[in-house]
């Protein structure tokens, strides 16, 4: 491999072997897009090779299809039009919902979701949200109440999930949490597939605990025709189509082009999601340092859970080194990774 960066879509693998070929040529990968599991980290790190993805562009159009489902839900606009495919005419059997009123539970209070809230708002919706690090100041700006989990998921009419994807919140609604929700409540998902466990989900749907689910994103993709999921006339699916408008497409090329331009350059994007390249002699300096970076950020987190999220971090390094010629690139983020890891699905490595 000749070329010194590569631009790929998330469902494009950069394996190890990527990186081998490169012989250390490959300077930067630009993921078009917000997941990065398509690229091995490790050995981006191992060949020094910076990984930048771009999660910013299509946070809107992510949240305007999580309110579009939440409306063809509650007027149950997908099941009328495959009855009336069908040759039906079904006026009665397939009567609606008005939002106004309803309460909507967004699990998961970060961009997506804190404007899907202002969208469910401007729909006449009690919006509650659920996140131990949500902004308390942000919540009251739009008129959202932050509640604990439990209380979330026991009034809500409609549950949201935005959420990352971390062992805490693997599988977080299961036939537990079902169990505790209010009888024909309606899920939405547009986040992780993760955070459902789907074999609880059908069970759910089959009593009735759950009247409808809205899934853009599920465990296995795309759904193996076995799937219950697919067959069930309560379930809306979309194959991912959250990000899938023109205009955020064209958002998440100029995204990841300025990313892959800065890296190229020297600089470090604000979205690389590996570990940024320093010399060998100042790693050599730094590694006693980075476990401990780490334990800090994780334990400002734990320090302040609760307490209405980080406002700002403000570090102080120092070092017999000249100002000029200490590097903090690394400690930097290593802070920052210990800062998301509790909090975030596992990208930075």
């Amino acid at each position: 491999m000749l070329c010194e960066a590569l631009i790929v879509s998330s469902e494009t693998k950069v394996a190890k072997e990527v990186f081998q070929s490169s012989c250390g040529r490959l300077k930067v990968v630009g993921i078009a897009g917000f997941g990065v599991d398509n690229v091995d980290l490790v050995a981006a790190n191992e060949s020094r090779c910076l990984v930048v993805n771009a999660p910013n562009a299509s946070m809107a159009a992510v949240a305007k299809h999580a309110i579009a489902l939440l409306m063809v839900m509650a007027r149950n606009i997908a099941r009328a039009t495959v009855s009336v495919k069908f040759g039906n005419w079904l006026r009665r059997k397939y009567m609606g919902k008005c939002l106004s009123g309803k309460t909507l539970a967004v699990m998961g209070f970060g961009e997506v979701g804190s404007e899907v809230a202002r969208h469910a708002k401007g729909l006449g919706m009690h919006v509650i949200a659920y996140d131990l690090y949500a902004s308390e100041y942000l919540a009251l700006a739009i008129g959202v109440e932050l509640v604990s989990f439990d209380k979330a998921i026991a009034i809500a009419d409609f549950i949201s999930l935005h959420m990352h994807l971390t062992p805490a919140t693997r599988k977080m609604l299961n036939d537990e949490t079902f169990a505790k929700m209010k009888r024909g409540v309606k899920i939405l998902n547009v986040a992780h597939g993760g955070l459902i466990d789907e074999d609880s989900l059908v069970r759910a749907l089959d009593a009735g605990a759950v009247s409808q689910a809205a899934l853009d994103v599920l465990l296995e993709e795309p759904l193996a025709r076995s799937s219950k999921l697919i067959y069930h006339e309560n379930v809306i699916v979309t194959p991912n189509l959250g990000a899938s408008t023109f205009e955020a497409q064209e958002e998440v090329g100029i995204e990841i082009a300025a990313a892959v331009i800065k890296a190229l350059k020297g600089n470090l994007p604000a979205t690389v999601v590996n570990e940024p390249m320093v010399a060998l002699e100042v790693l050599e300096e730094l590694k006693p340092f980075l476990d401990l970076a780490n334990k800090l950020g994780r334990f400002i987190v734990k320090l302040i859970a609760g307490r209405g999220g980080l406002k700002t971090v403000k570090v102080t390094y120092a070092s017999a080194r000249e100002p000029d010629q200490l590097d903090t690139k690394l400690l930097r983020t290593r802070i920052i990774k210990g800062l998301i890891e509790p909090i975030s699905s596992v990208i930075v490595k």
